[in-house]
């Protein structure tokens, strides 16, 4: 089960997740929902931590 590392949403099937986003900040990887990897793409794409968003 995959759960989204900013808003909580969970997938428990893995082929929900082949949209999801992952990232490595500092150091750790985290996971996007598909949701959330749209409404964020600026931010991601300019690298900034998920705290910023």
């Amino acid at each position: 089960m995959a759960t989204c590392d900013f808003c909580g949403r969970t997938a428990e099937d893995g082929a929900a997740t082949l949209t999801w986003t992952t990232a490595v900040e500092n150091g750790r990887q985290k996971t996007f929902c598909d949701q959330c990897s749209r409404e964020h793409l600026r931010a991601m794409e300019g690298k900034l931590d998920s705290e910023f968003w």
